[in-house]
């Protein structure tokens, strides 16, 4: 009598009443791995495109302070200037309070060797103000040994070992900054040149009266 109600029971359920299940495991798992899939490319695009943004903030700050700085501003009345000057540290004003911020992902080698790299970096520019010229060198020959095409001058071989043992983001960003370091110092010497000329010309005009 049991038997015949187990079967009973058995032959009412689909598939004889063989256990199913709506997506298998299997199924369900490749589901899950194709979202985060698509998640991971979600992420990355994200990081890229704050990244863009740390890129376009540094750029629209280096740019405003290059017209601060640059030889037209000097060439107009102190009225205009002024007024120039303004409206430049509006802008600038407006850019700074933009914050950005993608964390780079390190181990405590990378973390290392970026704390040396940039203590290297900082040594450097303690000293640019002595002598312009030894400190943009030492820059060149760090900036150097940050990229893969073949350099125009010497390469900083400490730097270079030490370089490697950062993440890529970080050499990216550090590769960037002696970039800007290097181009400010430009900018820094020929506004001093400009400077000089002037005056000898003023003082060979105040000879000539």
């Amino acid at each position: 009598m049991a038997q015949a109600r187990i079967q009973a029971k058995a032959s009412e359920c689909p598939n004889g009443g063989k256990f199913t299940r709506s997506m298998s495991m299997a199924a369900r798992s490749t589901h899950l791995l194709e979202m985060l899939d698509d998640l991971e490319i979600r992420v990355q695009t994200l990081r890229d495109s704050a990244s863009a943004l740390e890129l376009e903030k540094e750029s629209l700050i280096e740019l405003i302070h290059s017209i601060q700085n640059s030889q037209d501003m000097r060439n107009i009345s102190d009225g205009e200037r002024e007024e120039l000057n303004i409206t430049a540290q509006r802008l600038m004003g407006r850019t700074v309070t933009v914050e950005v911020c993608v964390e780079t992902i390190r181990n405590p080698q990378q973390a290392a060797s970026l704390e040396r790299a940039t203590k290297m970096i900082d040594d450097i520019l303690k000293k640019v103000m002595e002598n312009m010229e030894s400190g943009k060198n030492q820059l060149v020959s760090l900036y150097g040994a940050c990229t893969s095409d073949i350099p125009s001058g010497p390469i900083d071989q400490k730097f270079q070992s030490i370089i490697i043992g950062c993440a890529i983001e970080d050499q990216k960003k550090i590769k960037r900054r002696l970039e800007t370091l290097i181009r400010n110092i430009d900018s820094s010497e020929k506004s001093i040149t400009l400077l000089e000329n002037q005056k000898q010309k003023s003082a060979v005009q105040q000879n000539k009266i």
